[in-house]
């Protein structure tokens, strides 16, 4: 079994510590470690993390190859310090059945870079009229703990219930895309004096938080796990601490580029802003990274959303929504977070680790960096500066609204159990 010494590392930020890894498991962890063969990483004062996991990362594969698949999808995640990633289910075919997402859960064995955990449909199809096979899908090699319809949003009431029953079962969740689809009928940036000015067709704030609103309270009703997709305002934020107030089981995610952009962008008309759901105001990106701070969100997730430049580049209204996120989380993480003093390392680790594997159920991930513990780990140079040039991305496309910004970070080594998957910045 291979051994790897990795010295004077800053432990979630703390004091410079040394970490030996055995095989796949951290040996130990002090200071002056020796290991008669094992390769040294001199990490002077990096930051190390135990790897990320990402609860919402859309591979494309089976049917969008020409987006992504999963091997580049996790190469672009072990670039971005990631060891977990949880695939969404609109894929072509749909990963309703037992039989697509394992198909997905091989693949991601296959490519060895990080641990790819498939997210079930909650609706054959993604259609909205009838819940997909739950328990199959749980119950299949993949172990699907996860449901969503990201994308489209589970809008009928007596569906969501149903779902939520469900999955009580074995402790399941359904993610929720909130997206009242009646509200957001031909949107296409955030509502508010932006879309006035450039007569675009406004999404209003009240299409997300009157679903959040709904599907706390029938969780409630249920007594089920709820977790909230994307969430992008500070409306919905209010919404969510209530719950929580309250003693609803609820989680929240929120995206990196939800906390950094905001609708003023899409002055530009440059399809790279559109996004669902869309870049909110100054408001709503402020009340979004105090949220995070005080757990009101749960984690930071990418919605990592790959698209060939085709779909991208062309005019707003034709241009698809997403943007790519795995290799620049951590980055857009520290500059709002951390830099601005809302979140230390530990924080991070929490937000961008510990939590997402909690609601995931992602065992082995998200775990202490302690001796005893599988050797998930990241590697952060916090230090750097650097723009941001998508051709060197791993990840088989580019639509990123960072191209030539300047971000903070940058992850140097990935190790999955013990193997490393990146180092000094190039993958293995």
């Amino acid at each position: 079994m291979s051994k790897t010494l990795i010295r004077g590392a800053k432990v979630l930020g703390g004091e410079r510590q040394d970490v030996l890894i055995d095989g796949a498991t951290i040996a130990e962890v002090g200071t002056g470690l020796s290991a008669e063969g094992a390769e040294v990483v001199e990490a002077g004062g990096k930051v190390l993390l135990p790897g990320l996991v990402d609860l919402h990362t859309h591979l494309r594969e089976p049917g969008r190859e020409d987006s992504e698949t999963v091997l580049t999808g996790t190469r672009a995640a072990a670039s971005g310090g990631y060891t977990n990633v949880f695939a969404m289910a609109n894929t072509f075919p749909v990963a309703d059945t037992a039989g697509v997402v394992e198909q997905v859960w091989r693949l991601g064995q296959e490519s060895g870079y990080c641990d790819v955990q498939p997210i079930g449909a909650v609706t054959v199809g993604l259609e909205g009229a009838k819940l997909a096979e739950l328990g199959a899908m749980h119950e299949s090699a993949a172990g699907v703990t996860v449901f969503s319809d990201d994308g489209k949003c589970v809008h009928d009431a007596v569906i969501m219930r149903r779902a939520l029953e469900y999955v009580k079962a074995f402790n399941g969740v359904v993610a929720q895309h909130a997206q009242e689809p009646r509200l957001t009928e031909g949107a296409q940036m955030n509502e508010g004096v932006v879309s006035a000015e450039l007569g675009l067709g406004g999404w209003p704030a009240v299409a997300e938080e009157s679903i959040i609103a709904r599907d706390v309270l029938l969780a409630e009703h249920v007594g089920s796990r709820v977790h909230i997709c994307h969430l992008s305002t500070a409306g919905s934020v209010e919404i969510v601490r209530w719950a929580k107030s309250r003693g609803i089981d609820v989680t929240a995610e929120v995206t990196p580029h939800h906390l950094l952009l905001t609708d003023e962008l899409v002055r530009s008309y440059n399809p790279v802003y559109k996004v669902n759901p869309p870049l909110r105001t100054e408001r709503d990106v402020l009340a979004l990274r105090e949220a995070l701070a005080d757990g009101t969100i749960d984690i930071v997730a990418t919605d990592h959303a790959p698209h060939p430049h085709e779909d991208k580049d062309c005019e707003w209204a034709a241009a698809a929504m997403g943007m790519v996120g795995l290799e620049t989380a951590l980055s857009v993480v520290q500059e709002t977070m951390v830099d601005t003093g809302l979140l230390d390392w530990t924080g991070v680790a929490d937000r961008m680790s510990v939590r997402p594997a909690q609601i995931g159920q992602a065992t082995g991930h998200g775990r202490p960096v302690s001796a005893g513990e599988p050797a998930n780990l990241t590697l952060v140079d916090t230090e750097y500066r650097g723009q941001v040039d998508p051709a060197g991305f791993a990840s088989r496309s580019r639509n990123t609204p960072y191209e030539g910004r300047e971000l903070p970070g940058r992850v140097t080594h990935t190790w999955l159990r013990g193997k490393a998957t990146l180092v000094d910045g190039k993958l293995t």
